[in-house]
């Protein structure tokens, strides 16, 4: 049996609210502190999920790179022995001249993509675009993030951007390195409801392993979501390229997060207002599951058993955080770390669990 590997993660999110960039990587301090991966090195990390994001290496320009921060960290990454897995676009839409809804939006991701690898020939790990499917979510269907949509077929286009742009800058990286691996993270969280909403429920819990059915070609005429797709402007042929040139993950990842299940309820007086929602049918409450009961909490176990016989491809736990004590983030590292080599042991293919994020979030 493999021993499960730990790796480390920077908390790398460089979304767009409006006109305003969030930068993570400046709100931690990390974007001037170059010591913080000698202490990750110190402490026996060999293997780090790093941000070169599109947004912060050519911000004005798919012709005008800076690379200068990127070189510095990376050659000391290297030196130091620690394996980088480069995340490309981190919760974001890309810089002021492309969106998660840009038509041309996977040829300029790709141009990036091909462009960093000519550059860094020698990395061998990448993740093109972190969480893609809860990325559309909020930018597409909640309106929170750039370019502020609130409707399926928003969510939709997006998703779609978001995986032809995943599919196009593994193609050209594997131009430049054929074995590139490549590792997608999503969260797996799972929908429960009351028995009025289990219409819904069901719908979510469908559409929760869309960006990874579309990327494996799963996505066919006989899916589950395939009318969804069709009525919100998927068409046959997008459906089709997939089919037949899927793009299918060296590794799923798995962000999973305390908050990471729901729960819709339509008794929305029992809810605060800023949980209120709803669909076109129906108003509901959406709510973190493990508020509600015991009953409600599936645990990393269960979503990693899910996944392994749902795609069989080797997965890792690609975020484990929680925003809490020091003790108590301990203890829920604990439980996935536990839950990792239970699972292992009982014959899923469980390559690492992740610690995020090294410096907070």
């Amino acid at each position: 049996m493999t021993r499960i590997e730990l790796w480390g993660g920077v908390e790398a999110t460089v979304n767009r609210v409006g006109d305003q960039y969030l930068d993570q990587l400046k709100m931690s301090g990390h974007d001037k502190r170059s010591s913080d991966l000698e202490r990750f090195a110190d402490i026996g990390i060999k293997t780090l999920r790093f941000p070169i994001l599109w947004e912060r290496v050519a911000a004005e320009s798919i012709d005008d790179m800076d690379w200068s921060w990127a070189d510095k960290r990376l050659q000391q990454a290297r030196e130091l022995g620690i394996r980088v897995i480069v995340g490309l676009i981190h919760h974001g839409s890309g810089p002021h001249y492309t969106s998660l809804l840009d038509p041309h939006f996977a040829r300029k991701l790709s141009v990036y993509a091909g462009a960093f690898a000519r550059r860094y020939p020698w990395i061998d790990a990448y993740t093109p675009i972190n969480e893609p499917l809860t990325t559309a979510r909020f930018s597409g269907l909640y309106g929170c993030w750039y370019p502020h949509a609130n409707d399926n077929k928003s969510f939709l286009r997006m998703l779609w951007n978001e995986c032809e742009g995943i599919r196009a800058a593994m193609k050209s990286i594997r131009q430049v390195n054929p074995s590139a691996e490549f590792i997608q993270t999503e969260d797996l969280g799972k929908i429960f409801s009351t028995s009025f909403l289990a219409y819904q429920a069901e719908f979510e819990n469908h559409r929760r392993w869309l960006s990874f059915d579309i990327l494996t070609g799963r996505l066919d005429r006989e899916h589950e979501l395939y009318s969804f797709c069709k009525k919100n402007g998927i068409s046959d042929e997008e459906i089709d390229s997939f089919v037949h040139d899927p793009m299918p993950p060296d590794t799923i990842g798995i962000n999973h997060y305390i908050t990471s299940n729901r729960f819709l309820d339509e008794r929305l007086e029992r809810y605060p207002q800023h949980v209120h929602g709803g669909n076109r049918h129906h108003r509901y409450a959406d709510i973190e599951a493990v508020r509600v009961g015991a009953e409600m909490i599936v645990g990393p176990k269960e979503l990693m058993h899910e996944a392994w016989q749902r795609y069989k491809i080797p997965l890792a736990i690609t975020e484990v955080h929680l925003g809490c004590s020091r003790e108590e983030q301990m203890r829920w590292f604990h439980e996935i770390w536990t839950a990792a080599l239970a699972v292992q042991a009982e014959g899923v293919s469980l390559r690492a669990v992740t610690a995020w994020s090294l410096l907070g979030a």
